[in-house]
């Protein structure tokens, strides 16, 4: 329950505020951007909750992040409606990459160790942000990372809990945790008819399924693979973009597979025995269902959180994870190169015609690896040769 919490928090906190961007810039109005946030939520509650109890696998589903900060700047100017059918346009992409195999494929391609890297290097920002954020609240930092050790030495299995209860009773205590603006207030899903501009279609679409494949589907994939789980690819992705051609007309612009979020739930903080840790992105389901029917209430519960609280929590909750696929991505030598500059490049932060560090960091892992087996069989024959 603790780590489907936290996933659900650290998952809205860290972005919601994009997608409101990005519902705004597209000319929604308030009643709108609550609608958008509720089929988000209720569209991941059902993908999460269903895929994890299907596959018996800790399977988060999200929101595109990335793809909504690509709405926030192509939406400028657009019709609402021309972006609702941009949005469905792209969803039928997904689930045509999904139904076909293809990303599949393609995915199955890459070295674990190359996975285990990428996905360190996709989390490496939040463990730093644990230390960095002792600069801004060294208190109340300082307290959660000494009650996490202890937590580990005495009782495990609830870390977490021990640490959120601890950061946000040090919240209160100091002020900086403020619930005075939260009401309950149930949200009110908005239908809007898509309107199907090429334009729009080109411009937005193939965008937005291309940053949502190559900046959360990829890295969702390989947080499941360096956690053990060989669930298939293919199912995912189809229902994924079914989902969201189902839910665009009420603002759900693209929901993929979670990353960041999901490592929480795969990880050991989740539960023991690898076999049991699905419950916890069920009980993430859960939460994304509360975050949608009562939108309005819970985004203002989440941004009472102080950042700095949050970010604690997020670091703290993915430090075995980190470990554990640094480790990974290290054990085999003959991969061992390639899979550091898969860390770097995906902990750079670089981006590049659009496309984010996660998709280059895969691309240079993988042509370093290529052109390091292609020098090795070439020299082989030449020992050959001279003997």
């Amino acid at each position: 329950m603790t780590a489907g919490f936290v996933t659900v928090l650290v998952g809205f906190t860290s972005s919601a505020a994009i997608v409101f961007q990005a519902a705004r810039a597209g000319g929604a109005s308030p009643g709108e951007v609550a609608s958008w946030l509720e089929a988000l939520g209720v569209g991941m509650a059902a993908t999460t909750t269903g895929l994890s109890l299907r596959y018996r696998a800790p399977i988060v589903t999200a929101w595109s992040t990335p793809g909504a900060a690509l709405l926030v700047t192509s939406l400028a100017g657009v019709p609402l409606a021309e972006a609702i059918g941009a949005f469905m346009f792209s969803a039928i992409l997904i689930v045509a990459a999904g139904v076909s195999g293809l990303f599949e494929r393609a995915i199955t391609r890459i070295p674990l160790p190359i996975a285990q890297a990428l996905l360190a290097g996709v989390l490496v920002r939040f463990g730093l942000g644990v230390f960095t954020a002792m600069r801004v609240e060294l208190a109340l930092v300082l307290t959660m990372l000494v009650v996490y050790v202890a937590a580990r030495r005495w009782c495990p299995r609830y870390t977490m809990v021990f640490v959120l209860l601890v950061g946000v009773a040090v919240a209160v205590g100091d002020g900086s945790l403020r619930l005075g603006a939260v009401h309950i207030v149930l949200t009110s899903p908005r239908f809007v008819a898509p309107a199907f501009s090429a334009a729009t279609m080109i411009g937005v679409g193939i965008p937005l399924f291309l940053v949502t494949m190559a900046s959360q589907n990829l890295p969702g994939i390989a947080v499941l693979r360096a956690a053990g789980y060989r669930t298939p690819v293919s199912p995912l992705i189809t229902a994924t973009g079914l989902t969201t051609l189902v839910l665009a007309p009420f603002g759900a612009f693209a929901i993929n597979l979670a990353a960041i979020t999901a490592a929480i739930c795969a990880g050991p903080e989740a539960h023991e025995d690898p076999a049991r840790r699905y419950m916890a992105s069920v009980a993430a389901g859960g939460f994304y269902l509360v975050l949608g029917v009562f939108g309005a209430t819970v985004a203002a519960l989440f941004a009472a959180f102080p950042g700095v609280l949050v970010a604690a929590v997020a670091g703290l909750a993915l430090i075995p994870t980190i470990a554990a696929s640094l480790a990974g991505a290290l054990a085999d030598d003959r991969v061992r190169e390639p899979a550091v500059i898969t860390f770097l490049v995906t902990a750079s932060g670089l981006t590049l015609g659009g496309l984010g560090s996660a998709f280059w960091g895969v691309v240079a892992g993988v042509a370093v690896l290529a052109a390091l087996r292609v020098g090795r069989r070439s020299a082989a024959p030449a020992r050959d040769i001279r003997r």
